[in-house]
């Protein structure tokens, strides 16, 4: 049961008689627990909603068109409060952040439903059997999941949870009702990498045709690590022989199935200094969000966008600005910004740099640089007319860093206007000269 929050003026629920205050028991005699319940059920035309109206139960009927909404908000998003994590994961970044940063960003959510509706990543240690089971019911696809390893012993030492081995039951169950899965193995240099790589990316082909792809990322370390588990950050030659290993899997499956199914992410290429595969290599890009292959869907759009400048934008404008990014794609982003400047010669713009002081010199993505390094580092250079950042540097909202500075804040003590820049090629162009 949930509480309704409001009723959208002139909404099927309105017009029915609900009330901002109605507890909403069940749609057609099935409870309702949260956002997938409620979403699932409201699709039928014609609706049977039982409510707790003070002591009284009242029941009211809706008509409607199939898939249509009926107008009620619910406090919160979920219509319930976020899963949190079970884990004590060896290498949760979480547990590396530094103190006195804001509550929100200590949260460890191992939400199921934000699988399906966000794209999060889920450990299945929080599901129970009727939670695999109601996955299945209502065709939740596809369901993105922290492998990380198919050996159970492993799996539990990794995640400090006696029952990580034991829920690797759920990819089966899974897999054999067609719910497609997005998997995802976090690295770790000595634990899950090498020969234990190898047999997790073995026993994962069991799944298919289920299993749709594969990302494997390495283990994120900051400087925060007092007390943890000693983990040692991937050299440049690691590096390349995780994309080696990686690659020759990939390879075999791509004979036998027509389809790579594994990824190495952006970092380890960074890692190495390898150049990027072409966009062919990844397959249209199933694991984008997670990091893998973004480097090169920026660059074809880019490409692409670029044959269009002369039509799009005035190139005799004189621009000069400047950008701020991690050190990661520190090359990228200035190889694309020579490349606009061949098109664009009244574009005048530096690229800096920015060393992540906050988490450690191992973190070295964009999305991960605070507004104190940003100041700190930029602070009495010249930055043109404007400053362009990575929208990724900021929360959902964007207006805060990880740091709690805000983006006003610290365009005051820059003295410039900041540009956020989403992450395609197109939108780097337009930030720059739009």
């Amino acid at each position: 049961m949930v509480t309704i929050q409001s009723v959208e003026p002139g909404s099927p629920a309105e017009k029915c008689g609900l009330l901002p205050g109605d507890i909403l028991l069940s749609v057609n005699e099935n409870d309702i627990a949260d956002v997938l319940d409620y979403r699932y059920y409201i699709t039928e035309t014609k609706l049977s909603l039982l409510v707790h109206r003070g002591p009284e139960l009242l029941r009211f009927s809706i008509r409607k068109r199939e898939y249509d909404d009926i107008g009620l908000i619910f406090e919160t998003y979920l219509m319930d409060q976020k899963h949190t994590c079970r884990n004590r994961c060896l290498f949760c970044f979480i547990d590396q952040n530094p103190r006195g940063m804001r509550p929100t960003v200590y949260f460890k959510d191992d939400d199921s439903r934000l699988s399906f509706l966000l794209g999060n990543y889920i450990t299945l240690t929080n599901l129970s059997e009727s939670d695999i089971d109601r996955i299945i019911k209502m065709r939740l696809s596809p369901v993105n999941i922290s492998v990380h390893t198919t050996n159970p012993a492993l799996r539990c030492k990794m995640m400090q949870n006696k029952n990580a081995g034991k829920v690797l039951s759920y990819l089966k169950k899974l897999a054999d009702a067609g719910i497609a899965i997005n998997a995802q193995i976090v690295l770790c240099k000595g634990l899950n990498d090498k020969e234990e790589l190898d047999r997790t990316l073995s026993d994962l082909t069991s799944y298919r045709p289920a299993l749709a792809s594969v990302a494997v990322v390495p283990a994120g370390l900051t400087k925060h690590r007092e007390g943890l588990y000693p983990l040692e950050p991937f050299s440049k030659e690691d590096a390349a022989a995780v994309i080696a290993q990686v690659n020759a899997f990939g390879d075999e499956m791509l004979k036998k199935e027509g389809s790579r199914l594994v990824f190495p992410s952006d970092e380890f290429y960074l890692k190495a200094e390898i150049p990027f595969p072409g966009e062919e290599y990844y397959e249209g890009y199933p694991q984008l969000e997670n990091g893998v292959g973004m480097i090169a869907s920026m660059r074809g759009e880019f490409e692409e966008s670029i044959a269009f400048l002369s039509e799009d934008y005035d190139l005799s404008r004189p621009i000069r600005c400047s950008i701020a990014t991690g050190y990661a794609a520190f090359g990228f982003i200035s190889e694309l910004v020579s490349l606009l400047k061949e098109r664009c010669p009244n574009l005048s713009c530096t690229v800096y740099p920015i060393e992540n002081r906050f988490f450690g010199e191992h973190i070295t993505v964009a999305g991960l640089i605070c507004g104190c390094d940003l100041l700190e580092q930029l602070r009495g250079k010249d930055l043109g007319d404007f400053l362009a950042i990575p929208e990724v540097m900021l929360r959902d909202e964007k207006d805060r860093f990880l740091d709690d500075t805000t983006l006003e804040e610290l365009e005051k003590k820059l003295g410039l206007p900041i540009r956020l820049s989403p992450s395609t090629g197109e939108d780097f162009i337009r930030t720059l000269l739009g």
